[in-house]
C-alpha cells in the first residue's frame, strides 16, 4: 500500500511504510477490543453500537476508496480484491443480522454508521501524523 500510494497521483499522499504498519497495528487492536467488548456486553449495548458501527465504516471504506478508486483508476488498488470478495458480503450479512437479530436497534445504527466511520477517518490522520511524528 505505501508504494501503491507514492505512484497513486492526485488519489492519495505518500505514506511512509512503518507510518501505515502503525495505524494498521492500531486500528486491528482496536477492532479486536472493540469485538470483545461487544460480545461481553450483549445485546443494544454501547460496544454492539460501536461494533456495527466499525462494521459499516468497514464497508464504506471497501466501496471508497478501495474500489472506486480501482474504477476510477483502471487499475487495482492494494486490499480491492479482499475488498470485493470477503468484506462486502460478509460485512453486509453480519450487519443485516445484526439488525434483523436485534444487536443494534435502527435509531442507534443509523447514528453509529455515521459517527463511527468520521472517528476512525479521523484517526486515520491522526495516526499518521503521529506515526510521523514518532519518526516511524
Amino acid at each position: 500500500m505505501p508504494r501503491w500510494t507514492r505512484r497513486s497521483g492526485p488519489w492519495f499522499g505518500g505514506v511512509q511504510p512503518a507510518v501505515f504498519r502503525f495505524a494498521v497495528v492500531v486500528f486491528t487492536v482496536l477492532a479486536f477490543a472493540i469485538t470483545v467488548l461487544s460480545t461481553l456486553s450483549g445485546r443494544i449495548t454501547f460496544w454492539g453500537n460501536v461494533t456495527f458501527g466499525y462494521i459499516v465504516a468497514m464497508l464504506l471504506n471497501s466501496l471508497v476508496p478501495h474500489i472506486a478508486v480501482s474504477v476510477a483508476k483502471r487499475t487495482l488498488m492494494p486490499g480491492v480484491i479482499t475488498a470485493a470478495t470477503l468484506n462486502l458480503p460478509i460485512l453486509s450479512f453480519l450487519a443485516a443480522l445484526a439488525l434483523k437479530q436485534g444487536y443494534v436497534s435502527n435509531h442507534d445504527a443509523l447514528v453509529f454508521s455515521i459517527a463511527v466511520p468520521l472517528l476512525l477517518l479521523l484517526m486515520i490522520l491522526l495516526l499518521f501524523k503521529l506515526g510521523r511524528f514518532l519518526g516511524l
